[in-house]
C-alpha cells in the first residue's frame, strides 16, 4: 500500500516523480503529491484523488522546476483522504519535506510533545509528526538527524526526506515497509518498488531495517543508526519496463491472467531435476521433512487460499499434519509451534505486515521457517531460514492471479519432496507426479481458451447481487479464492462454502436467480457435490459447474458447464481457478469497475 518515489540527478525531477508514481498506482491509494527542491525553496503540489488529478494540478501551477524531489501516493490510515492529509508534509519552517508509508504508533505522544514546543499541525496524519520532529532534532547533518528521528519512532515505516538547506540530498530509512534505492549514472532514486526506477536504472539495493541511506547524484551511502558505514552490493532487476506495462491488454489483470502459464513454468522447471524436485538449496531438505513434527502454513488473502490447497496436498502425499492459518490470527493466538516444526510463510510481496510478524513469532519459538514469495530480497526472503521464490515476474494488478498460481506450483513441489523424504511416495510415483506438474502450463493455456465463454457468462450474470461458490476438499479451497476474486474486482457480494455446509444455514439465502458456482474435480466427491447442486437448483439458483467429470448442461444439474482437462485431483486448483478469474474479470468490466485499482484495496498490506 502507498508508494514512494524520490529522484536526484541532472534531469528535471517532476516528470520522473510523476511517471514513477503512475507506475506505483497498483499499490492502492486515494491521494498523491510531490515536493521538488526549486530555487525558491521546497514547492509542494498534492491532491485528493488519482494521479491524473495531480498531473493536472501540477500543470495548472506551471510545473515544478528542480532536479531533486520526492513523491507519494497515500492510502488513508490517519485522517480521511484530503488535500491536507496527502503527502508530502512540510515541517513548520518549510525547510523539510517528508513522505512516509506505514504507521507511527506513538504519533499521538509525539504530537502532544511537539505541540507543547510550539509546533502547529495542519493535517490529521501521523506523518506530519515526523516532519516537525525532523525540524526539532535537526543538527545540520541529514543522516544524523534521521537517525535521531527514527530512534524516537515506534511502528513500521518507510521514510524519505529532503531539505532546502541540503540541495540534491535525499535521506531515507525503512522498518517493516518496502523501500529500495536505485543506482544510476549521475542520478539516483528511492522507491517503494522496482517499476518506479526502471526508466532510470535496473540496478538497486534493499536497505536493511533502520539503516539510514544518503542519496545524492554522485552516489548512495548506507549507515547504521550509530553512524557506521555499511556496504550493499547492487542487485539487478531481471525484468524491464515492458514487463511492467500492459502490452496491448485492456488491463494488467487480464495480462497477468494470460501470463500464468509462463509464471508456473518458470517456478517449477528449474526446480525439477532428473524428474524429481530439488529443493535443498531453499532449506527444504530430506532431513527437515523426515524429522518435522508439524507444518504450519501462514499467510493472508489469496496467499492463504494457496496455503489451504497446499495443506491438503501435503497432508495427502506426505502424511504429516499441516495447518493453514490467517497470519493476523496466528500472531496473536499464542500458537503451539516450536522446535521440530516447519512454518511456511507465503506472501507475494514478502512485505505483508501480519505475515512478517507471524514469521518472526515462529522463529522466536524455535521453528524452522521457509518463505514462498515473489520479490527478491524482500523482508520475508531475508528473514526466513530458507526462501523459495516464485518466478512470477512483476504483478501490477491489485488482485493477484499469476502470483497465486505460482504459489500453488511451489507448494506442489514441497509436497512431493516431503512425500519422498518421508517414504510415503516412491520415486516412480514422484516422477509421474512431477511430470504432471510440468504439464500444468500447457493445461492452463487450454483453460485460457474459455475467455469468450466467460465473457458471455459474465454478461448473463453481472447484474446478480449475490454469488455463492461451493466445493469440497481442494475444490473448497479453490472456491474461496474464486469468491475473493469476484468480491475484489466487481464488488459483488460473494461467499464460498464447503458443499456439506449448505444445509447448515446458507441454503436459506438461495432464491430464484441466485448465482451458484460449483466446483467438482475430485471423482471421490462427485456424487456429493452434485447432490448439493441439486439442492440449490431446486430453490431456483442458476448454476455454473466447473468440472473434469462427464457432465453436460441441461438444466437438471446445472445451467452451464466448464470442462477441465484431465490431471491428478491434487493439481486441479491450478486449472479451475483460471476460468473463474476470467469470470470475475469480465463481471467487473461489465459493471464498470476499476479493474486494476479496486476501491479501498492495496497491493501490499504493510500495516495491520
Amino acid at each position: 500500500m502507498c508508494g514512494i518515489v524520490g529522484y536526484t540527478g541532472y534531469r528535471q525531477a517532476q516528470p520522473v516523480l510523476v511517471k514513477g508514481l503512475y507506475t506505483l498506482e497498483y499499490r492502492g491509494y486515494d491521494s498523491a503529491g510531490i515536493a521538488v527542491e526549486t530555487p525558491e525553496g521546497l514547492r509542494v503540489v498534492k491532491t485528493k484523488g488519482r494521479m491524473k488529478t495531480l498531473d493536472e494540478k501540477i500543470s495548472a501551477a506551471g510545473g515544478l522546476a528542480g532536479t531533486c524531489g520526492i513523491g507519494h501516493t497515500r492510502w488513508a490510515t490517519h485522517g480521511a483522504p484530503s488535500d491536507l492529509n496527502a503527502h508530502p508534509h512540510l515541517s513548520q519552517d518549510g525547510r523539510f519535506a517528508v513522505v512516509h508509508n506505514g504507521i507511527i504508533e506513538n504519533y499521538l505522544e509525539l504530537r502532544q510533545e511537539l505541540q507543547k514546543d510550539g509546533f502547529h499541525f495542519k493535517s490529521e496524519t501521523d506523518t506530519e509528526t515526523v516532519a516537525h520532529l525532523f525540524q526539532k532534532l535537526y543538527c545540520g547533518d541529514m543522516v544524523k538527524t534521521l537517525a535521531a528521528v527514527i530512534k524516537r519512532l515506534r511502528g513500521g515505516y518507510a521514510l524519505g526526506v529532503l531539505s532546502t538547506g541540503n540541495p540534491g540530498e535525499i535521506v531515507c530509512a525503512r522498518r517493516d515497509n518496502p523501500l529500495i534505492v536505485g543506482f544510476g549514472e549521475g542520478e539516483n532514486m528511492i522507491a517503494s518498488d522496482i517499476p518506479a526506477i526502471l526508466p532510470i536504472t535496473r540496478r538497486y539495493a534493499v536497505p536493511d531495517d533502520q539503516e539510514i541511506v544518503h542519496v545524492t547524484p554522485q552516489g548512495i551511502r548506507f549507515y547504521s543508526l550509530d553512524g557506521q558505514e555499511i556496504t550493499h552490493e547492487p542487485l539487478t532487476a531481471d525484468w524491464d519496463v515492458a514487463s511492467a506495462e500492459k502490452g496491448g491488454y485492456a488491463h494488467f489483470m487480464l495480462k497477468e491472467i494470460f501470463e500464468q502459464p509462463r509464471a508456473v513454468r518458470d517456478t517449477v522447471a528449474s526446480r525439477i531435476k532428473d524428474g524429481l524436485p530439488a529443493l535443498d538449496e531453499y532449506g527444504l531438505t530430506d532431513e527437515l521433512f523426515q524429522n518435522v513434527r508439524n507444518i504450519h502454513v501462514v499467510a493472508c488473502g489469496s496467499a492463504l487460499h494457496a496455503g489451504l490447497v497446499g495443506k491438503t496436498v501435503i497432508e495427502k502425499l506426505a502424511r504429516v499434519p499441516v495447518s493453514a492459518q490467517v497470519a493476523s490470527e496466528f500472531r496473536y493466538s499464542d500458537p503451539i509451534i516450536g522446535p521440530g516444526d516447519l512454518c511456511i510463510i507465503i506472501s507475494q510481496s514478502g512485505e505483508t505486515a501480519d505475515t512478517l510478524a507471524a514469521l518472526r513469532e515462529a522463529k522466536k519459538r524455535g521453528a524452522r521457517t521457509v518463505a514462498v514469495c515473489n520479490v527478491v530480497s524482500s523482508s520475508a526472503a531475508r528473514e526466513a531460514d530458507g526462501v523459495l521464490y516464485t518466478w512470477a515476474g512483476p504483478e501490477i494488478a491489485v488482485a493477484t492471479t499469476k502470483a497465486y498460481s505460482a504459489q500453488l506450483a511451489a507448494l506442489y513441489l514441497i509436497a512431493v519432496r516431503a512425500a519422498l523424504a518421508r517414504g510415503t511416495m516412491d520415486e516412480a510415483s514422484a516422477r509421474a507426479f512431477c511430470a504432471e506438474i510440468l504439464a500444468l502450463p500447457g493445461k492452463i493455456e487450454s483453460m485460457l481458451e474459455t475467455r469468450d465463454e466467460m465473457d458471455r457468462l459474465a454478461k448473463l450474470y453481472c447484474d446478480r447481487s449475490d454469488t455463492f461458490f461451493i466445493g469440497r476438499g481442494i475444490d473448497y479451497a479453490a472456491a474461496q479464492e474464486a469468491s475473493l476474486k469476484l468480491k475484489e474486482i466487481s464488488y459483488v457480494h460473494s461467499e464460498a462454502y464447503a458443499g456439506g455446509e449448505l444445509k447448515h444455514g446458507t441454503i436459506s439465502l438461495i432464491e430464484q436467480g441466485t448465482l451458484v458456482v460449483a466446483l467438482a474435480t475430485d471423482p471421490a466427491l462427485y456424487e456429493k457435490i452434485i447432490s448439493n447442486i441439486q439442492s440449490v437448483k431446486a430453490r431456483g439458483a442458476s448454476v455454473v459447474l466447473v468440472t473434469n467429470g462427464d457432465y453436460q448442461s441441461g438444466g437438471d444439474v446445472c445451467d452451464h458447464v466448464v470442462h477441465l482437462p484431465g490431471c491428478p485431483a491434487e493439481l486441479t486448483a491450478s486449472l479451475s481457478i483460471v476460468p473463474l478469474q476470467l469470470l470475475a474479470y469480465f463481471i467487473g468490466v461489465h459493471r464498470g469497475c476499476d479493474i486494476d485499482k479496486p476501491r479501498n484495496l492495496a497491493k501490499s498490506v504493510t500495516v495491520e
